[in-house]
């Protein structure tokens, strides 16, 4: 497994040492030590126990804040900068944190973005803590916004800079199976869904569990929409399965059980342009009466899944 060690270390230092990225990490690196605590509340909310430190370096903070954007997941209140991400990521997390016992468990967060997910994992019940929680997402702006936040939380977290495919094969390399995986929001930027979904079950322990966010197209038969060119503006959308193409999905990549979770519109009061994000959001790619996207496809809704190994 030494390969898949070398594969790694050259595509982090490939990702770290971008001319747009070193330096913001670098910067991080030079950043005060604030004593801090944090908690959840709507988002993730960090408080200065040193007020008259961090009053020294606030522009300094805020400064850098702008900087690492745009920022698509959050709410972030950094001391008293309110980074007001694109996703309102705490509506996500109130569905799916009732139907996880993350007690004990060996985490994957695939694709987990600026590691919001992962610090609400570690609030979610801090009486019965996960055995760790690990992050994949190959995005050097994302790596840098967790390094960025957590600089101040100092949590017991890991970030890889690997992407989904990768995660069986680094399983396997750390003789480390996880008992549960989250794939939030990525299912449906993957050209194939089902291999996406058999490395899901090979990183899994047995009796593992996978939870799973996705857009769903309405519809009682076994179809999937493929859009020819975007949804929702979005280009890298390829496969959006009907609730029984999904279950038929998980059974042929081996799941033993098929649970839905909920479904929920997105809307624009969960995404939204804000001034963290210098690009346009929802209320741009759907129609007047946001009732379908602007190439005429249903508007986004999201199923919440929870799927077994045996």
């Amino acid at each position: 497994m030494s390969d898949f060690f070398d594969y790694a270390t050259k595509k982090a230092q490939h990702i770290t040492q971008a001319k747009n990225i070193a330096p913001l990490l670098a910067q991080i690196t030079t950043l005060p030590t604030i004593p801090a605590e944090f908690y959840s509340d709507n988002g993730i909310h960090i408080r200065a126990l040193d007020t008259h430190l961090y009053a020294k370096h606030q522009y300094e903070i805020n400064e850098l804040a702008h900087k690492l954007k745009p920022w698509r997941k959050g709410p972030f209140f950094l001391f008293d900068t309110h980074i007001d991400s694109e996703w309102q990521s705490f509506i996500k997390w109130q569905i799916l944190k009732p139907h996880c016992n993350l007690s004990g468990k060996k985490i994957a967060d695939v694709g987990c973005n600026n590691g919001y997910y992962m610090f609400e994992m570690l609030l979610h019940n801090q009486k019965a803590m996960p055995e760790s929680i690990t992050g994949f997402d190959p995005s050097g702006i994302f790596k840098a916004q967790y390094d960025f936040i957590n600089h101040f939380i100092n949590a017991p977290l890991h970030f890889e800079l690997l992407g989904v495919e990768d995660l069986a094969t680094f399983a396997q390399a750390h003789k480390s199976p996880f008992d549960m995986i989250f794939c939030l929001g990525v299912l449906y930027h993957r050209l194939d869904p089902i291999s996406t979904l058999k490395t899901l079950y090979q990183a899994l322990n047995s009796g593992g569990e996978l939870i799973l966010d996705t857009l769903i197209y309405e519809s009682e038969s076994e179809i999937c929409l493929s859009p020819a060119k975007s949804y929702a503006k979005m280009s890298n959308v390829y496969f959006i399965p009907s609730v029984s193409t999904l279950k038929g999905w998980c059974e042929r990549a081996k799941f033993s059980s098929f649970e839905v979770l909920g479904f929920k519109p997105t809307t624009t009061q969960e995404q939204r342009h804000t001034q963290w994000v210098d690009s346009q959001s929802l209320d741009s790619f759907l129609n007047p009466t946001q009732t379908l996207t602007i190439e005429g496809y249903q508007a986004p809704l999201r199923g919440y899944f929870k799927v077994k190994k045996h």
